[in-house]
């Protein structure tokens, strides 16, 4: 049996997955790239399986550099053609909300109109073009960072030119149009190994309404790994079906994508508007127990059977 090499930047995302791990028996071994690390190009890599858990928002752990690392690591596993679960091409979508759009609609997938802008100038002449309420969000992303909902100018020119301003990492903000739904919900269905393992119903409902002003954060609204007391956040749809899942699942292989949940939006004429793929995925330990079904289980699964 080989070995399982973990590739990521947070401790805490990694308790479970060494839990589940551990129940299984696989062997594994950490390479945390949070703030340092070591590449012998001259050398050939250890002949095993790897699986690239870093984050985008690793930056805003401190670790400006990890994503970075990752990808130099990447590309030496990959020169020898090694198994490398959500590789190079996984990676650059992770880190580009651009990248998705454009491999989306490649796909045939439809998604919400959205504009590249550059400068704050520049969002400002997209905000033009585009009918409110509009949203804001960061290129390269991660945990919701950076997204924001305005309904009117004044408070989107409030926001630009205030003191709350988060300035993106890769200086790239998206301006995007707003899906409204019937509910107040998106869905997102989690993919393992490129199949389905189940849909998480997210209610965004409560993430509008914490907001005093009309310029709403979002921040941790789709985070699945986050959790508020009270209302039920997160729900799984028990036999949840849909034709979208065999176009996800089609999206995954042709993009090397083995782990990743994708997010829809359903407008109240029934369109369906996929917006986000989310290739390091955390899942819900609440609305698991409360459907009786534990992705992190399957994972470990998952994971041991590349091995063998």
């Amino acid at each position: 049996m080989k070995k399982l090499y973990i590739i990521h930047e947070n401790n805490d995302w990694m308790v479970p997955i060494r839990e589940a791990l551990s129940k299984v028996s696989t062997p594994f071994e950490e390479w945390n790239l949070s703030d340092s690390g070591l590449i012998d190009l001259t050398k050939i890599p250890p002949q095993e399986v790897f699986f690239n858990r870093m984050s985008p928002s690793a930056y805003k752990r401190g670790y400006h550099n990890s994503v970075f690392y990752t990808l130099s690591l990447l590309t030496w596993l990959e020169r020898y053609n090694l198994p490398v679960i959500n590789g190079t091409q996984a990676m650059h979508l992770e880190v580009s909300k651009i990248a998705q759009f454009n491999a989306l609609n490649k796909a045939g997938l439809k998604t919400p109109k959205t504009m590249a802008a550059f400068s704050k100038e520049d969002i400002i002449k997209a905000t033009k073009l585009m009918p409110y309420p509009l949203i804001l969000k960061h290129n390269w992303g991660g945990k919701g960072i950076g997204v924001y909902l305005f309904h009117d100018h004044t408070n989107l020119l409030n926001y630009i030119h205030g003191n709350s301003y988060e300035t993106p990492f890769d200086g790239i903000t998206l301006v995007q149009e707003f899906i409204e739904s019937n509910t107040p919900h998106i869905i997102r269905t989690e993919f393992i190994g490129g199949e389905f393992i189940y849909a998480l119903q997210v209610n965004t409902k409560m993430g509008y309404n914490l907001c005093p002003a009309n310029s709403c954060s979002l921040e941790n609204s789709f985070c699945p790994a986050v959790s508020d007391a009270g209302e039920s956040k997160f729900k799984i749809l028990q036999d949840f079906s849909h034709p979208i899942l065999a176009r996800y699942k089609e999206f995954l292989l042709a993009n090397n994508i083995e782990i990743a949940g994708i997010e829809f939006i359903t407008a109240p004429n029934g369109e369906l508007y996929t917006y986000d793929i989310n290739a390091n995925t955390n899942y819900n330990t609440q609305a698991e127990q409360e459907a009786g079904i534990s992705a992190t289980n399957k994972l470990a699964t998952f994971l041991l059977n590349k091995l063998c």
